[in-house]
């Protein structure tokens, strides 16, 4: 599974900017992947771990703007079609898990 989130918040005061990055930063910390300026992405287990991931971004949403969740499988990801530009190399997109006893 993979959760996708699309956000366009406010940035305007310095408390939004502040909101902004705090928001940012969690979606990081939480193992998201930047694929464009508004829309990270990360790769769950299965269908709970998905929803366990949507309910710590729902108590971490800021207060203003709009916030996005999409759960998709892998196989609804990899169908993504590049019309301009090429996919991030940096980017583990795998189904492996790697397990270290």
């Amino acid at each position: 599974m993979r959760v996708m989130v699309f956000f366009d918040l406010p940035i305007e005061s310095s408390l939004q900017r502040k909101e902004y990055s705090k928001f940012r930063k969690f979606l990081l910390s939480e193992g998201f992947i930047m694929m464009q300026k508004s829309v990270y992405s990360k790769v769950t287990l299965n269908a709970s771990s998905s929803d366990l991931v949507i309910q710590n971004i729902r108590k971490r949403a800021p207060p203003e703007g709009v916030v996005q969740i999409l759960k998709i499988t892998e196989k609804q990801y990899q169908g993504i079609e590049y019309l301009i530009g090429e996919p991030q190399k940096e980017i583990v997109d795998t189904q492996q898990r790697l397990v270290i006893l």
